[in-house]
């Protein structure tokens, strides 16, 4: 919650896109190459085409209450097609996280966050270890395991990633709601 505090106090494509890397625990490529074509707001859903997925298969991210508001309040200009855009055009660099936390002097990388939910979900909730692992799009590790698992758990990651945004941002949510 500090670190989530400390990025959404600073101004710019970079912190928005950093602050939604904490609520949705995506890789930051992800994130930066994200395109509004990708996102349904109403269905609170983010579809990753497979393309840009490290495992080459499509990941359905559900979006929480705070990361919905986040994508709300950014500008949608029609010739601008990246959601966090760069003020170069285009996507944000690959370093443009690494240099925001290191501007905040956060003693961290962009991927921590990533590992701190698996920490969180894993010491502080009951949720399913394999929902879990799905929040961060990971691959099942038998061949057999992976070809009797059709779904995708939606609905549990959905509550999940809630309950993550609830704890990392719980107040980013009401600031947008007033």
């Amino acid at each position: 919650p500090a670190a989530y505090q400390l990025i959404a106090a600073v101004d710019g494509q970079s912190a928005r896109a950093l602050c939604f890397l904490i609520l949705t625990a995506v890789r930051s490529g992800e994130v930066r190459g994200m395109v509004w074509d990708e996102v349904d707001l109403d269905a609170a859903l983010w579809v990753i085409p497979k393309e840009r997925m490290k495992a080459k298969k499509e990941h359905r991210v559900p979006l929480s209450r705070q990361a919905v508001a986040l994508l709300r309040a950014q500008p949608r200009e029609s010739l601008v097609e990246h959601v966090f855009p760069s003020n170069r055009k285009g996507a944000l660099s690959d370093m443009a996280f690494t240099a925001l936390m290191r501007r905040h002097k956060l003693a961290a990388v962009p991927h921590g966050f990533r590992s701190t939910f698996r920490d969180w979900a894993g010491e502080t909730t009951h949720h399913p270890r394999d929902a879990v692992e799905l929040c961060l799009a990971h691959t099942i590790d038998t061949k057999t395991e992976a070809a009797y698992r059709r779904g995708d758990m939606l609905e549990k990651r959905a509550a999940i990633m809630q309950e993550r945004a609830d704890y990392a941002a719980p107040t980013a949510h009401k600031k947008s709601a007033e």
